[in-house]
């Protein structure tokens, strides 16, 4: 293969090699450009002489200063940067360059099925939500038995879920931070999936009672308290009978025709390489901009990277009002981070740095390219149902899990993009997994839905691979294709957010 390299904005100093293999000093490129010495795929070769303390630019943006001096074609790694402080949030430009309104896309739709609240689901669940840890072991054997001798004759049912955690007890329950897990929780154990009415095991004597967990949803009549059953088998019993009559009544659900409207998408990175912010994210935000447009919910998220390009960010706020609640959402983190003892430069990962990826500055330039290139409209705080239509902040932390947990509060449909590769899944909602290069593609191609690695090459553009995306998106929304975490039954534990005391 030639020798290339992909320089994302012209006042970029580096660039990103794209050969497969990396490529060997002395590789020659097409202008005439040769390399001092090896550099891998993904990572950053300097395009100019760079001296002691100069910026490095990528994205057009501050990624760091150099600790020495650097000739062009010299590798620019992690351990030669210092990393730049944080946007100042005191100073940032409010709702200053509001993008213009997309042109409305007309006539889009999905299969799937309407609910009595109105919501949308893209599947057909029977859901168990529980109150507390202790019930746990006793709904998954319950969930092995339903869809082992039960779902098998309820063709129309996708699956049966747990919705359990580690959370409901030994926690401070009426301390602040509990608002978050607690209200996280009920708002998937009523998800658009399920119907939004659940089976509820709670064990009897626990702090997160039932009531408070779903204090809207008329509990008696689908409740189970394990500590009002005559032992073990007849919890189980208790459990699988209340789930066949559950179970009689969503098989009676048929997919019918609805507006790509009725869409909540949620958008994650994880495993994030330097090829991220060039494909798939930049690819997965031209398909967020498609999805706005015929009038869906879209959701990004992941605060820690997003933080240090927040300035890039709250210029597009629809109003000052939604630009002062995303700062606020930025502070609170950081003042979260400070009580712990970190800040958000304990974000990157091993894997984010062998993906050429020097520290979260990069990382965030490359997270935000998922938001696409339109207003945002609203901004959601932790564990909070995000209601508004159009681009949607949602504040979570950028765990996987915990991101996805909490984001479930929400959307009805996962897009995940990665450059190492995971095999992370959920069980209420398909997880669409799109890779940054062809080479992670290629090795596991029964893990990613989706290659947005021809970008890189020059074989698909961005506008070629939202288009394509947002296609796929309406398909597995209808049911016509499954995620490959959904033919292989990958199902993430929930992770709540819990920044509250544990007593």
């Amino acid at each position: 293969m030639t020798p290339r390299f992909v320089k994302v904005h012209p006042r970029d100093n580096v660039a990103v090699i794209v050969n497969p293999e990396g490529l060997a000093a002395g590789a020659r490129f097409a202008d005439g450009f040769v390399l001092r010495e090896a550099i891998p795929q993904a990572h950053k070769v300097s395009l100019l002489d760079l001296a002691q303390g100069q910026p490095i630019l990528r994205y057009g943006q501050i990624i760091g200063h150099l600790k020495r001096d650097l000739p062009a074609g010299s590798w620019v790694r992690e351990d030669i940067v210092d990393m730049p402080a944080a946007p100042d949030l005191d100073s940032l430009p409010l709702a200053t360059e509001v993008p213009a309104p997309l042109a409305p896309l007309e006539g889009y739709t999905f299969a799937g099925y309407r609910n009595a609240d109105g919501s949308a689901g893209t599947r057909n669940i029977l859901g168990i939500t529980t109150t507390v840890q202790c019930v746990a072991p006793t709904v998954d054997y319950a969930i092995q038995r339903i869809r082992a001798e039960l779902l098998p004759r309820f063709p129309n049912v996708d699956d049966a879920v747990a919705i359990t955690h580690n959370y409901g007890c030994g926690v401070a329950i009426e301390a602040p931070g509990a608002r978050i897990p607690i209200a996280t929780l009920g708002h998937i154990s009523r998800h658009a999936n399920m119907a939004g009415a659940p089976l509820v095991v709670s064990l009897g004597c626990e702090k997160l009672q039932p009531i408070r967990l779903l204090p809207t949803y008329d509990v008696q009549p689908n409740l189970i308290r394990l500590q009002d059953q005559q032992g073990f088998g007849a919890s189980v019993s208790t459990l699988m009978e209340a789930a066949e009559r559950r179970l009689a009544e969503l098989n009676r659900r048929q997919r019918t025709t609805l507006p790509a409207s009725d869409l909540i998408v949620g958008l994650q990175c994880g495993g994030s390489d330097a090829f991220s912010g060039v494909t798939c994210n930049p690819a997965v935000g031209y398909a967020a901009d498609l999805l706005v447009r015929a009038g869906a919910t879209v959701l990004f998220s992941e605060v820690t990277e997003v933080r240090d390009a927040i300035h890039l960010l709250t210029p597009r706020c629809a109003t000052p009002a939604v630009a002062r609640e995303l700062i606020e959402e930025m502070r609170w983190y950081d003042e979260y981070l400070a009580r712990g003892g970190a800040d958000r430069s304990a974000n990157t990962t091993p894997g984010n740095k062998r993906g050429g990826l020097v520290n979260i500055v990069e990382k965030s330039l490359g997270s935000i390219a998922k938001s696409g290139s339109g207003a945002i409209h609203a901004v959601a705080s932790h564990g909070q149902k995000v209601t508004a239509k159009g681009l949607v902040f949602a504040a979570t932390p950028a765990s996987d899990f915990i991101c996805g947990t909490q984001q479930l509060a929400s959307m009805n449909l996962h897009v995940f993009t990665t450059g190492e590769g995971t095999p992370y899944g959920l069980a209420l909602v398909p997880v669409l997994k799109v890779s940054s290069r062809t080479a992670l593609a290629e090795r596991w191609p029964d893990l990613i839905d989706f290659d947005a690695g021809p970008i890189a090459s020059g074989e698909a553009t961005i506008e070629s691979a939202g288009w394509s995306l947002f296609h796929l998106i309406l398909e597995m929304a209808s049911g016509r294709k499954k995620s490959w975490a959904e033919h292989w039954g990958l199902q993430n534990a929930l992770a709540p957010f819990t920044p509250g005391p544990v007593t």
